[in-house]
Order: C-alpha cells, then structure tokens, then sequence
C-alpha cells in the first residue's frame, strides 16, 4: 500500500471512531423521549440512526452500502438468517426491514439507557447460558413477534466470524425454523473486508448485504441446514471476493484472517 494511501487509511478511520459513538449518544440521549411514545416512533428513530450511521461511514471514509435482492424479503412473518462479521450488521440492516426484531444476549437489557430501548424495540432477548431452556424462551419471544407481522432477525452464528472462517451455525436457527413455521430469507454480507475484527481501520469500497432466495416452511431438519448454509455461505464467498479485489483495484492490500480476529461481539 502506498504511503499515502495508507496514511489517509488510518487519518479516516480515526477521524471515524469519534463521530461514530458521539451519534450513537446523541441518539441514546436526545432519542430518550421515543421511551414514552409508541414503538413504531422508537423502531422510526432506529431506523433513522442507522441509515445517518452509513452516511457517516460514506461520508468519512468511503464506505458504501449496497444492497441486492430486496425484493427477495418477503412481507408478513419471516425469519431473517443473516451473515455475521461486523458490528456494521447490527445497525446498517435496520432500515432494510419493515419491522425488524432482532436476537440478542440478554445481558445487553442490564445497561443503563441501551437496555431501556431494546425492551421498547421489543427485540428477543436470549440467555445462552440456560441451554435448552433458551431455545424454548427464544421461540417464545419470536412467536409473540411474528404474530405482529414482524422479521425476526438471528445470526445463526451466534457471533461474528471473520471472513472465510469456517462455519459454525448454532441451533437457535433450526429450532426458529421448527417452531414458526414461516419462511426464512438468507442474507449475505462482505461487511468484515470493510470493516474487520480487531482493527480500528474502516476501509473504502462497497460493503453487499444480498437477500437470497426464500426458504420455504416444513423442510426436513437436514435439509433446511444444507439449503440454508449453502446459500449463505456460497454467495458471501462471492461477495468476499468481489470486496477484495475491489480493494486491491484501489491500491489496498485486502485484512486478512489476522486482522478480522477478535473478541466476539455481543448482542
């Protein structure tokens, strides 16, 4: 990488990590009175900071989002299997859905102010830690949220995983799929080339979330796990390296595997 290249890398990205939690604040704080208004003024205000969050990211350093095959999220219930690979996921998909009810680890409500809005969101709290009582709670927050027409978002995963790491879908997936009886739509990312793991650098270039064909209700286990992993995992194989040779096309060498390890974000 070209010197500077490299330094205009690193002066964004800093310049980035400030604004960034300022507007997450400034939300949390002046967004305090959504609180005591109606949910969908508070899931309206989500919305909206994740879409001013991209901005800022297109704006500061270069970051683009793309997105391919909306037309492929189904209206009414669906659950929403998404690839996991940066903390960009959790905000940038909000405004890509309706009325989105993400998963997320339970510990998270106990923050102060953080935790007062995602019981207004209304999202699905999960404890890991109970074992198979937690899928039986997850199933039965999401039932209560698909009967109001609403997506229920889950990273199979569990956790972010960089790019090309080997898979390792958990089984909160399949039990939703069981239990709901609704389709589930795929989503494919490249958000980690962009935005790797254990680095504080934002890269420039185009970060793809692709909605994939759905999957219909009432497939045998095996097949719904091989379907949904085929699909998910194949197109962002796809998109990885269509990220990377964007990158390289600009004059950056591409965050390999020891860039985008780290700790696993928590919901």
């Amino acid at each position: 990488m070209r010197t500077r290249t490299r330094v205009a890398l690193y002066l964004r990205s800093a310049l980035f990590y400030p604004v960034l939690y300022i507007n997450w604040a400034l939300f949390l704080v002046l967004g305090s009175w959504l609180l005591i208004g109606p949910r969908r003024w508070a899931m309206a205000g989500l919305a909206a900071h994740g879409r001013a969050t991209v901005w800022l990211l297109r704006v500061i350093c270069g970051t683009r989002m793309e997105v391919r095959g909306h037309e492929k999220l189904l209206p009414g219930p669906v659950i929403v299997a998404a690839k996991h690979q940066a903390a960009w996921d959790t905000f940038a998909l909000i405004s890509l859905m309706r009325d989105p009810a993400l998963v997320m680890k339970a510990e998270l409500l106990s923050i102060p102010l953080y935790g007062a809005f995602c019981r207004k969101f209304e999202l699905i709290p999960i404890q890991r830690e109970l074992g198979p009582a937690a899928l039986r709670q997850l199933a039965r927050e999401a039932r209560l949220r698909a009967a109001e027409g609403r997506e229920i978002v889950i990273f199979p995963e569990g956790t972010r995983k960089a790019p090309a790491a080997p898979p390792d879908y958990k089984p909160g997936i399949l039990f939703l799929y069981q239990d709901l009886k609704v389709p589930v739509c795929p989503l494919a990312l490249n958000s980690g080339v962009f935005w790797p793991r254990h680095s504080f650098l934002r890269y420039p270039g185009t970060i793809v979330a692709e909605f994939l064909d759905p999957i219909p209700p009432g497939l045998p286990r095996q097949e719904f796990m091989d379907r949904l992993k085929q699909a998910i995992e194949g197109a962002s194989e796809r998109l990885l390296i269509e990220a990377r040779q964007e990158l390289a096309h600009m004059g950056f060498e591409p965050p390999g595997p020891r860039q985008a390890r780290g700790p696993a974000l928590t919901h």
